[in-house]
């Protein structure tokens, strides 16, 4: 490399979303104090955080650490009603939660929540004895759990357009009398799988796998402290930032070879289309080199960052065909849409299929573009590392990052500053 090439910029950027739910759920099903170290404050988890206050949990917050009162025995409250906001962990993860105490516990969400899917959970739930009923649309909030402890057992689940649904019955398993055989027929995202049994591990109980088969073993979860690291679907965005821009360089430290995100396999991406990767013990590297190669790539593992490459995609000097991520469809918006939209608003040639997009290089946008977001922080902060290309484009809704990083804006221009972007 040059020796005039400059540092890369390191940035500290949030907790992981994803991590810090986890955590919570953890810490309020174990037995004793939990302190979360550096946990993500944004909508979604501050949501998560006051849906287990009403379910009657403690929670004490100061700005680089919660403490969580946990309660093997499930809820204090006998009857609560639960706003899960957009947070679809809180949608899904608190009424799981909630089923294993006693009590009558009503869960509403946002309208953009209300519209994702739930029932291969709720069905799940059901088969365990579980009173859950959809008080609306089957499958869909707004629901109401009547708890009476749950016994565990055998279940068999369709995880294929969540990984959630399979994370939030391994988290109740512990909290079950018997424990938890579960059978999963599909599977997405199972990165995210792999987040949620090292995290059970951290708080004391070991899951096995039989193949398809998950068992669980009863016996609750231990208190501990728990550090959140950084979220790596945020990181991607960076990272992204940095492969468009000839020389730029940018480092994430807390997330390495040991990271616990999926996630973070979006450098490998981003290394095939020829940026600059170094993935070291306690940091992540990622540079750019003037090449944007385009290539085929499955991202069924790591869907969430589909957006972050869709929207670097033009600048490749081939077409960047993403496959096997019917699963963005059934996100806070139509992900896969939404990208192709907005690329075609920016003069791009995109071609979509139910579970994949191509996009060719070039774009002819006019300045001043306006990205349709729907809603959808991902949406925002993928076009965001679009914008260092294209100048003059804004956002219908630029306010909607505050579900994972409401700092995002002043964040990314202090990169794009620094970097020249």
């Amino acid at each position: 490399m040059p020796v005039d090439t400059p540092a890369p910029r390191s940035l500290a950027l949030p907790g992981s979303k994803s991590i810090t739910a986890r955590a919570l759920f953890l810490a309020a099903a174990a037995d004793g104090v939990t302190t979360l170290v550096r946990p993500l404050r944004s909508d979604d988890t501050e949501g998560f955080a006051e849906g287990l206050v009403r379910l009657g949990y403690r929670v004490g917050r100061t700005p680089d650490a919660w403490q969580v009162d946990g309660r093997p025995q499930g809820p204090a409250a006998a009857e609560a009603d639960v706003y899960c906001r957009d947070g679809a962990t809180t949608a899904r993860f608190l009424p799981a939660l909630a089923a294993a105490g006693h009590g009558t516990y009503s869960f509403d969400a946002s309208p953009q929540m209300r519209r994702r899917p739930l029932l291969p959970l709720s069905r799940a739930l059901r088969d365990l004895g579980v009173d859950l009923r959809h008080e609306e649309a089957e499958g869909h909030h707004p629901l109401t759990v009547r708890a009476a402890g749950v016994e565990g057992g055998d279940v068999v689940l369709d995880a294929g357009q969540s990984s959630q649904y399979l994370t939030a019955l391994l988290l109740l398993g512990p909290l079950t009398r018997r424990g938890l055989r579960i059978r999963v027929t599909d599977l997405v995202s199972a990165p995210y799988v792999d987040i949620t049994l090292a995290m059970m591990r951290a708080f004391g109980v070991e899951v096995t796998r039989e193949d398809d088969v998950f068992v669980v073993p009863p016996g609750g979860y231990r208190a501990t402290t728990y550090a959140i690291e950084p979220d790596a679907s945020t990181a991607s965005y960076f990272f992204a930032a940095a492969a468009i821009t000839p020389g730029a360089g940018v480092t994430v430290p807390g997330l390495g070879a040991g990271a616990l995100q999926g996630d973070l396999g979006f450098v490998d991406v981003l290394r095939r289309m020829g940026a600059d990767v170094s993935v070291g013990a306690g940091a992540t590297t990622v540079r750019g080199t003037g090449e944007l190669r385009g290539l085929t790539v499955n991202m069924r593992d790591i869907s969430d960052t589909m957006p972050t490459l869709a929207a670097i995609a033009p600048f490749a000097d081939a077409p960047v065909r993403i496959e096997d991520v019917a699963n963005t469809r059934v996100k806070e918006c139509d992900r896969l849409e939404a990208c192709a939209e907005n690329l075609r608003r920016l003069g791009v040639r995109v071609a979509t299929g139910p579970d994949w997009i191509e996009i060719h290089p070039g774009t002819a946008a006019a300045a001043g573009t306006e990205i349709r977001t729907y809603g959808d922080h991902r949406v925002v902060m993928s076009f965001a590392v679009t914008g260092l290309r294209v100048p003059g484009i804004s956002f219908d809704d630029p306010g909607c990052v505050r579900k994972t990083f409401p700092g995002f804006h002043e964040a990314f221009a202090a990169l794009r500053d620094g970097i020249g972007g």
